[in-house]
Formats: C-alpha cells, sequence, structure tokens
C-alpha cells in the first residue's frame, strides 16, 4: 500500500515538470509586441511623411519668461528683529499666580484639618486586611509525617509502606 502511494506520487510530480515546461516554450513562441508594431492598420505613406518631418524639425524650447527686475534690498531694515519677546511678565500675563495668591489668602479664613476632624466620624475596622496575608499551608510530606507517629493511623503507614516498597 505504501508503495502504491509513493508511485501516484512521483507520477503526479512528473505530470506537473511536463506541464511547466509546455507553458513555458508556449510563452516563449508568442511575439512580443513592440513601439513599431501596430496591429490594426498598416501605415500610410501620409503618416510616414509627417513623422520623419517631426524628427527632422527642431524642437523649440520654451524661454523662460522674466518679470521686472526685482531689488530684494529695498525692504531691509538695518538690524534683523529678535523673534523672541524680552518684556514678558509671567506674572502680569498668566493667572495662575492671581488664583494662586487667592488661594494663600482665603486659606487663612477657612478651618484647618484640625479643626475639622471628628473621631466620631472616623470609621475603624479592624482585620479588613486578613484576607490579603498569606497564610502557610502544610506540604503533604509535613502532614503524613505527623500521621505515621500516631499510632492510631496504623493502617495508613501500612498502605503507605505497601506502595513504597520495591517488590523487584
Amino acid at each position: 500500500m505504501g508503495e502504491l502511494k509513493i508511485l501516484i506520487w512521483i507520477i503526479l510530480g512528473i505530470i506537473y515538470i511536463i506541464s511547466r515546461v509546455r507553458k513555458k516554450t508556449a510563452a516563449d513562441a508568442v511575439p512580443k509586441p513592440t513601439d513599431d508594431y501596430r496591429e490594426d492598420k498598416p501605415v500610410t505613406f501620409e503618416e510616414l511623411l509627417k513623422e520623419i518631418q517631426a524628427a527632422k524639425a527642431p524642437k523649440e524650447t520654451p524661454k523662460p519668461v522674466f518679470d521686472s527686475p526685482v531689488n530684494y534690498d529695498d525692504n531691509v531694515k538695518e538690524e534683523a528683529e529678535s523673534l523672541e519677546k524680552t518684556d514678558y511678565s509671567y506674572r502680569n500675563q498668566d493667572s495662575i499666580y492671581e488664583t494662586y495668591e487667592k488661594a494663600k489668602q482665603e486659606a487663612f479664613h477657612r478651618p484647618s484639618m484640625e479643626e475639622t476632624l471628628k473621631l466620631e466620624n472616623t470609621i475603624v475596622r479592624f482585620g479588613q486586611f486578613k484576607g490579603y496575608e498569606h497564610q502557610e499551608v502544610p506540604s503533604f510530606a509535613l502532614q503524613y509525617g505527623k500521621d505515621l507517629q500516631n499510632p492510631a493511623n496504623f493502617k495508613k503507614a501500612f498502605i503507605l509502606s505497601e506502595i513504597l516498597s520495591r517488590r523487584f
């Protein structure tokens, strides 16, 4: 059965290679169209004459059009202006300082935290984070060790010794 599968795959591979070679030779046999190749109609004498005359005539290069000359030195100032504002004052321009000064003045009229805090309003909950504490879980070996030390668990010790002892 395995030899039949291999034989089928080999035959399919050979057929594929032959089909690729045939397609390649068929594509090489078709002539590729060029610029001179016209499939629609033959060229007339008048068309040929126009093409020859167009090739002989020198091509006219467009002349650049110049406006009146511009003198850029006319509007130049003596010294270039600086783009940086040197007279800019943050205290005069921004409202941040006004807000800060206003809040600072109002702070003296408001009651402080110590004055507003009352012990009766404080919520006290003890043990609310006990669920997040890490609890030690004893290992299985430690549990079995304690069970084997107890004489009441003789049955469990006997079964465990039978499981762990090698017979062969």
